[in-house]
């Protein structure tokens, strides 16, 4: 893979430089969070962003869109006019989780609303410090070499770039005057130290040890109801997190006409309909078992159908809800922990 330098002063200057690729979105404080938000000021970017209110998924998979315009027998769609995009900012957690959904997303069936916007999509990724809710490295997601177009890691004075792709390539190159290709061993040196210092800053540890095998297990074990009667099922969770593809589709029709939009909207596998049939009849009808539907999923099948969990160790779950159910505290309570609210 290779490496390019970039000077701490000269980054502003880099960002407008690559915005010949695409509109440039990046982490942007607003008030007391940051949002990933379209900025034309790359002075807007917030470098210490931990985590995005909401991830990456909102351009890739938007909350709600058209999937396409019906009139009698006759459709057409807009895929054809996405723009090009860069997304800048993406620490490992999330570049894997981009990852995931790439292979949900085009494993068995092509989803071409996902896709295309995929295909006009520009990573770079960014290096960070965990916080106290950060646990990636519990998930084997803490480091990564592949899923983007440029990684920068920031070491004090100079960011050290791995270039990912050819277009990534072509970043760096259209920007030749503030892009440094001479890599030092002192370079690299600062590199290995620089990694050895973010390891030892995790602050957060659990065991995802046989996890599978403990769903097993633990499929009618107390403990469901007992988060059941806390859970809010306000399906915050799934709405953050990076890896949660559910979605449902509706037609959006004008009384008395024959046309209208096929609509495509974020679904959560807590909300009491999610598992609604015809007739009204709910296989989750508690939220126990809607509960116990998504860690499932996180941590038992996803693993046998993908071979890895469905959770990056981002920690948007635990900063999220509002009643402390998040992976950290299920893994913990299946595990038999104390857990401490």
């Amino acid at each position: 893979m290779r490496a390019v330098k970039l000077r701490k002063q000269d980054l502003p200057a880099f960002l407008k430089c690559v915005q010949s690729f695409g509109e440039l979105w990046g982490p942007v404080r607003e008030k007391d969070r940051q949002v990933l938000k379209k900025t034309d000021d790359v002075n807007q970017i917030d470098l210490t962003t931990i985590r995005t209110s909401l991830p990456f998924k909102k351009l890739l998979f938007p909350p709600r869109f058209s999937m396409f315009h019906f009139s009698g027998n006759k459709y057409t769609t807009s895929l054809e006019h996405l723009p090009n995009r860069i997304i800048f900012g993406l620490h490992p957690c999330d570049i894997h989780a981009l990852l995931i959904m790439d292979d949900f997303f085009t494993r068995s069936f092509d989803d071409p609303y996902y896709t295309e916007r995929r295909k006009k999509t520009a990573i770079i990724g960014f290096s960070c410090i965990p916080d106290e809710k950060c646990f990636c490295h519990a998930t084997k997601t803490d480091t990564v070499e592949e899923g983007f177009d440029l990684f920068l890691t920031d070491l004090d004075d100079f960011f050290l770039i791995w270039v990912g792709s050819s277009l990534g390539d072509d970043m760096t190159r259209e920007c030749p005057k503030i892009i440094d290709e001479g890599i030092l061993p002192e370079d690299l040196k600062k590199y290995v130290e620089w990694r050895k210092y973010r390891n030892s800053q995790f602050k957060m540890d659990i065991d995802l040890t046989s996890m599978p095998e403990i769903f097993d297990l633990s499929y009618d074990s107390v403990i469901w109801e007992e988060e059941g009667e806390k859970c809010l099922s306000c399906g915050a969770c799934t709405i953050v997190c990076p890896t949660c593809p559910c979605y449902h589709v509706y037609d959006k029709i004008e009384m008395g006409k024959i046309e209208g939009e096929r609509m495509r909207q974020w679904d959560s596998c807590l909300f009491k309909e999610y598992s609604m049939v015809a007739e009204g009849h709910n296989f989750r009808e508690s939220r126990a078992e809607r509960l116990k539907l998504r860690f499932t999923h996180k941590l038992q099948a996803f693993v046998g159908e993908y071979g890895k969990p469905a959770c990056v160790g981002c920690g948007r779950c635990i900063e999220t809800c509002p009643v402390d159910i998040d992976i950290a505290t299920i893994v913990r309570r299946l595990r038999g922990e104390e857990v401490k609210v």
